[in-house]
């Protein structure tokens, strides 16, 4: 059943059974890489029809995998034992390991475009600008996990935050990317 009651309170479970506001830190974090993934799930739709961008379609495909994972590991209790099934150290390693393939594609994508030139204003192109609406829900995502990070240290992998810092530059550099394939001019300030 999609209802459940449980949550008309004001509460909800996070991983492991502890109830907690759906205002609390940890929720606002998770709930926010949730909007990250439907942001995203929009800029991959837009891409999909144009096979110019095939290899951004796929990678975003895979971002939102592992968007699921951060979830999840947000959504742990702050304290062990941790529910059987959630290997921590395996989703440790895996987002470790997409961050590098962030960064591959962001220096296969900037080695194609022009040099930077100072502040690039969002727009010029629709699918372009859903990248930076994209790019602003990362940052603030990063904001709700640092926010996180500064109440329970211990309860917010590393991975996590690498792994977000690196995404919004990589949907930063993809924005470029778009505007220079479609033959878009950036705005510059």
């Amino acid at each position: 059943m999609i209802y459940t009651k449980t949550g008309d309170s004001g509460t909800t479970a996070l991983i492991g059974g502890t109830r907690v506001s759906k205002s609390h830190p940890r929720v606002e974090a998770y709930g926010t890489v949730d909007e990250l993934g439907a942001h995203i799930a929009l800029l991959a739709d837009q891409l999909a029809p144009q096979p110019a961008f095939d290899a951004p379609h796929a990678l975003l495909q895979q971002v939102q995998r592992q968007l699921f994972t951060i979830q999840t590991l947000l959504a742990l209790e702050p304290n062990p034992p941790h529910p059987s099934g959630i290997d921590i150290e395996g989703y440790s390693a895996q987002l470790a390991t997409h961050c590098n393939t962030l960064e591959q594609a962001i220096d296969t994508l900037q080695a194609a475009l022009p040099p930077f030139r100072g502040f690039v204003i969002p727009g010029g192109n629709a699918i372009s600008s859903q990248c930076h609406v994209a790019r602003t829900v990362c940052r603030r995502s990063e904001r709700r996990i640092v926010e996180l990070y500064t109440l329970e240290p211990s309860s917010v992998n590393p991975a996590v935050l690498s792994y977000i810092n690196r995404l919004s530059d990589y949907l930063f550099t993809l924005s470029r990317h778009i505007l220079a394939t479609l033959g878009c001019e950036e705005c510059l300030l």
